[in-house]
């Protein structure tokens, strides 16, 4: 065999085994976090571009964490905490879940419609969320699971498009490399917004109930009793550390395009995706403009799913109702019409009031306050050989973690105050 069959097969090999730590990644970045990451770039130009350093580790060493917990319990996260926790604290991630996943799903919903008619101006934003809803509603309901992950698997691709854009413009290497690898603080309100707005958004709550979920989807879709062992908690690693360094690397390049681009000319306020979009088409072009807007749909076409269905997840595992993407609408009716009235509700938002922006604080609010649960939550069940018997974290993986949880609580306490004290 030559060098270059040996070398496809490995890919080939390779991109089996990626499924949903790259989908999970991929739905991290979705357009509510881009316009996160394009204010970051705006408002501050590179100077939040090590973020993405720190993000990463963290957020792989949580998600693997998730997956190990779904493929040794053959449960989601809600019934890891079902069975092992008080039911007060079930129904706390709950009453903040809800809303807070609704809110997320309007927010995109209204951002891909925006930028759907920034493509096409002659028809109106809400007629482009309204018919994305839809899509994605069918799509959900009446595609197997295999095909439904085949489909946000290969929509991952389109998120390549932001690994172009930066490059469409001139850039100092020497000034990127400084901002990446050297930490820039700044002890005044809106900046420790920003940090706190993106560790907010790339270390989500939602992530970890989809992650665990996803993983026992997998396995059942499978049809297969898995017997865990060293070698698929590797490849779940592999899995998961590639698809949360995939998300990584999304943000890092918004952050440079916005921070290069926009924060160059001039542009220093960004409250929406389709404004982001539109910012870059005079100073970088149309190429990049379209590569941008097109990028965001992509993304709300993999975020939404994922946000919908972790809430299904979390509910139909609280009530013990039957659950699954790989299950026909008769067979989890329950699942399904939780899905479809999260993206109905997720699409009123736009008409009774609440603006994207506004959906997006509260958001980053209800996802500041229950992430630090979670996370001890996750280390605590990570760390019980009862529940995990000889998976349990190592070393490295409680070190991540605790970190997680250090910085997550100071970030949840950083946010807390900005809204009390900020006018």
């Amino acid at each position: 065999m030559n060098y270059r069959a040996k070398f496809k097969n490995k890919l080939s090999r390779f991109w089996k085994i990626l499924g949903p730590g790259l989908v999970t990644g991929a739905s991290d970045d979705d357009p509510s976090g881009i316009a996160t990451y394009s204010q970051a770039g705006a408002a501050y130009g590179l100077s939040t571009l090590w973020t993405a350093l720190v993000a990463f580790p963290l957020m792989a060493a949580i998600q693997q964490m998730c997956a190990r917990i779904g493929l040794v319990t053959s449960h989601g996260l809600t019934g890891a905490l079902k069975e092992n926790y008080p039911r007060p604290v079930l129904y706390l991630m709950l009453l903040f879940s809800f809303p807070a996943i609704i809110m997320n799903i309007g927010a995109d919903i209204a951002g891909m419609g925006a930028v759907g008619n920034l493509l096409f101006p002659s028809i109106d934003a809400t007629y482009f969320s309204v018919l994305f809803t839809i899509i994605l509603l069918g799509l959900i309901i009446y595609l197997p699971y295999h095909k439904i992950a085949a489909i946000l698997k290969y929509l991952c691709i389109v998120m390549l498009v932001y690994f172009v854009v930066p490059f469409l413009y001139k850039q100092d290497v020497s000034q990127i490399l400084k901002a990446t690898f050297i930490p820039t603080l700044k002890f005044d309100k809106e900046f420790m917004a920003i940090i706190v707005g993106i560790l907010g958004t790339t270390i989500s709550p939602y992530l970890f109930f989809w992650q665990a979920s996803v993983e026992v989807e997998e396995m059942n879709d499978r049809k297969k009793h898995l017997v865990v062992n060293k070698k698929i908690i590797h490849e779940i690693n592999e899995d998961v550390d590639f698809g949360m360094s995939f998300s990584g690397f999304v943000m890092y390049f918004i952050i440079l395009t916005t921070g290069t681009v926009l924060y160059s000319g001039g542009i220093h306020q960004i409250d929406t995706v389709e404004q982001a979009a539109s910012a870059l088409k005079p100073l970088a072009g149309n190429m990049a403009y379209l590569l941008f807007a097109i990028g965001i749909i992509g993304t709300g076409l993999i975020a939404i799913p994922v946000l919908s269905g972790s809430l299904s997840y979390i509910i139909t595992e609280t009530f013990g109702w039957q659950q699954g993407l790989g299950k026909k609408f008769h067979e989890a009716k329950a699942f399904y019409t939780v899905i479809g009235v999260s993206l109905l509700l997720g699409l009123s938002l736009n008409y009774i009031g609440i603006s994207p922006i506004k959906a997006l604080i509260y958001t980053a609010i209800l996802y500041g306050l229950t992430a630090p649960v979670l996370i001890a939550i996750i280390l605590h069940i990570s760390n019980n050989k009862k529940i995990m018997g000889r998976f349990t974290n190592g070393i490295i993986s409680n070190i991540l973690g605790f970190v997680a949880l250090i910085i997550m609580t100071a970030a949840a306490g950083a946010l807390i105050y900005l809204q009390l004290t900020t006018d």
